[in-house]
């Protein structure tokens, strides 16, 4: 037997970038769907291959072995599937975004793009970028927020690497993450003139589930999982006013 549900939009999750954070995502976008029973929630398929070689190492030259191959397979087997739209709940992923959208025929929203314009539609004017040393190296962010016409800042190097701490050697390792050393980075971010930070690694985006949503930051994942039910045609609730 053959039961299809064409009518209804099938969201494909291109995961594992890491595990805990896909996971929180695939729990967001529940979390914030208009729904009143079961069937009121997306169809969703999602990939989560944790073995994709780390994006950040290859970005920044510490490794060869590229992530891009495993994620165009993934994309694709989403696709032949019949996700009817892919996202990829990584920031560090969008270095590779466009060679993906270019081996599927199916919309591929950016993390990073839709961020930048959920801070314009907002009225931030300048944007404090917290992420990997692979997303600030390649200037992913930076590109984006200036094409809308807003400022941004970047840690300087000692602050980089407690970012880099606490994503890989905290949240990735499984442990309880430093947020006094998290909060330093929140400091030092504030004293460079920004009005919004951007968590601009889904790893942070625990860590902000951690401490209870703190309203100076902007949460990538959040605004991913909004771009995601939106595009899937259902109602969001409980997002924050930003969003409205």
């Amino acid at each position: 037997m053959n039961i299809t549900t064409k009518n209804r939009p099938l969201l494909g999750i291109l995961g594992g970038l890491g595990p805990m954070a896909s996971a929180y995502f695939y729990e967001l976008i529940t979390a914030h769907t208009k729904a009143s029973c079961d069937q009121d929630h997306i169809d969703i398929i999602l990939s989560s291959r944790a073995s994709t070689p780390d994006r950040t190492a290859f970005i920044t030259g510490r490794s060869l072995e590229s992530p891009l191959p495993f994620m165009v397979e993934d994309a694709t087997r989403l696709e032949v599937y019949g996700a009817d739209v892919i996202v990829i709940p990584c920031n560090t992923a969008h270095y590779f975004v466009e060679e993906v959208r270019e081996n599927v025929s199916v919309p591929v929203p950016s993390i990073i793009e839709e961020t930048s314009e959920h801070l314009k539609r907002a009225g931030y004017k300048k944007a404090g970028i917290m992420a990997t040393a692979g997303t600030v190296s390649s200037g992913s962010y930076q590109v984006q927020l200036k094409k809308r016409g807003l400022s941004y800042a970047v840690p300087d190097e000692i602050h980089q690497q407690y970012l880099h701490e606490l994503i890989y050697d905290d949240v990735k390792s499984g442990k309880d993450p430093d947020i006094k050393k998290f909060y330093k980075i929140v400091d030092h971010l504030k004293e460079k003139g920004c009005d919004k930070l951007i968590l601009g690694c889904t790893e942070l985006s625990l860590i902000n589930r951690a401490v209870g949503g703190d309203p100076i930051f902007c949460d990538s994942l959040e605004v991913l999982a909004y771009t995601a039910i939106k595009a899937c045609g259902s109602d969001t609730v409980g997002f924050s006013k930003d969003f409205i």
